[in-house]
């Protein structure tokens, strides 16, 4: 089982859930799962499309290609500007 956690309002309203519990057959990546968890995460499709959201794993920075496993954490945030780069995020 996999954790996601999401945050800020604009993810929060598109999927209407801030944790989910996710089942995983095996290591996969991050876009595998949520490509595969699409019935409950679908509102995150115009996001990841766009490039606006913000990744880690086990608290580590991290893209779509990141492994997640079982037990793994993924949080999720919404990147209004992606030219910042997280730079803002990481250091408020």
């Amino acid at each position: 089982m996999v954790t996601v956690l999401l945050f800020g309002e604009t993810l929060r309203q598109s999927v209407e859930e801030t944790e989910l519990q996710l089942e995983i057959a095996g290591p996969t990546t991050v876009k595998a799962l949520l490509e595969s968890h699409q019935d409950r995460l679908a509102g995150l499709r115009p996001f990841l499309e766009k490039g606006e959201i913000m990744v880690s794993v086990n608290r580590k920075v991290g893209t779509l290609d990141s492994a997640v496993q079982d037990g793994s954490t993924v949080k999720i945030t919404h990147q209004t500007n992606p030219t910042y780069e997280g730079a803002t995020w990481h250091n408020p």
